[in-house]
């Protein structure tokens, strides 16, 4: 397996621009998403890295070779390249057994049969589809074909392997399913995957590390939980998780990375993020974020609403509460409330960044 090194990439389509000096390093071994709304530019990158698609500008590296510098003329084709990708529409012959979809990568280079066999019977074990060797992919289930696009990736011993929304045609069942299928070949086989999906869910739940990219930029890299607790702007707070993304003034920074927010007619605490910490100030420009689990309801509590709306999730309900003319929180509570009643909102944690950061044209 082999790190991934992107420096400044730019890539056109016309006078549009789908990525902008786009830099990204992905280890060997890691299981990185990129992640963000259609038109964002992840599906670009990745195809930049399959060598489907030149860059305009920048370098593209993979196991230490670089594979695209359009400055030196360097361009290697995608065959040339030795990395595996699956696809959404999982690509298969439906003329080829399951054995013969696996193996035809090494039939086309050649490969004598023994050998062939032996990796094919190898792939078909690690994503669990050995007994299914001699059967068409239309006897199979849209998770097992999305396995077979997976074994025939592994067959070829690539150095890493690229996923474009391979879950996107499968029900909520199969695509649960297939993520800890994705993870466990990830940890079997310790593949470097590159995981391309709008689906923040199946982000959180595989990647090691996300990149949150908007308008041809990454606006934040970093591991699931960072993403979550701790956004670095109004966007990547907005698109990653459920909560409340509110503008807010009156904050007064304190030691130990905490801060005073003035919310509705009270003050909570909060955590600030480093850099507006280090400015031991408030400009007007900073944003709270504040998760479901981090506020509760409290009879007694100074923070006072009033439910607008409330939905049962199983287990707990998730009330929507008007705290003020501009601002409603979302709120997990363990009974059901009724629309209009008057509730105390008790915040145990929040974010407060800067809310121009990151931002792009």
């Amino acid at each position: 397996m082999a790190d991934i090194n992107l420096s400044r990439i730019t890539k056109c389509f016309g006078d549009y621009r789908a990525l902008n000096q786009v830099s990204l390093d992905i280890s060997d071994g890691e299981f990185v998403a990129l992640l963000g709304p259609s038109g964002c530019g992840k599906t670009t990158l990745l195809r930049l890295m399959a060598g489907f698609e030149e860059p305009g500008e920048g370098q593209i590296s993979i196991g230490g070779q670089v594979v695209a510098d359009p400055a030196k003329g360097v361009m290697v084709s995608p065959e040339d390249r030795n990395l595996g990708i699956v696809f959404q529409s999982y690509a298969l012959w439906p003329h080829m057994s399951v054995s013969r979809n696996v193996g035809y990568p090494l039939e086309v280079r050649g490969m004598n049969r023994a050998d062939r066999d032996r990796r094919i019977s190898e792939a078909l074990d690690i994503v669990a589809l050995g007994p299914y060797a001699d059967r068409s992919p239309a006897e199979l289930s849209g998770g097992q074909r999305q396995r077979v696009a997976l074994a025939r990736c592994l067959v070829m011993e690539p150095r890493a392997v690229l996923l474009d929304e391979p879950l996107a045609n499968l029900d909520v069942h199969l695509r649960e399913t297939m993520q800890q299928a994705f993870l466990d070949f990830h940890r079997r086989t310790g593949a470097t995957m590159i995981y391309v999906t709008h689906d923040q869910a199946e982000a959180m739940a595989m990647a090691d590390r996300i990149a949150v990219m908007d308008k041809g930029h990454i606006r934040q890299m970093a591991a699931p939980e960072t993403l979550y607790r701790e956004p670095a702007d109004h966007m990547v707070a907005g698109f990653v998780g459920a909560g409340s993304v509110l503008p807010i003034t009156g904050v007064e920074v304190e030691n130990g990375g905490t801060c005073s927010v003035k919310l509705g007619d009270t003050r909570i605490a909060a955590r600030v993020c480093p850099k507006l910490a280090s400015s031991g100030h408030i400009n007007g420009q900073a944003g709270l974020c504040l998760r479901p689990e981090d506020v509760w309801v409290e009879d007694e509590a100074p923070l006072r609403g009033k439910v607008e709306d409330c939905v049962y999730l199983g287990g707990r309900f998730r009330l929507s509460v008007r705290i003020d003319d501009e601002h409603t929180l979302p709120v997990y509570a363990n009974r059901r409330a009724r629309v209009g009643e008057p509730v105390g909102l008790k915040v145990a944690d929040g974010w407060v960044f800067d809310r121009l950061a990151g931002e792009v044209a």
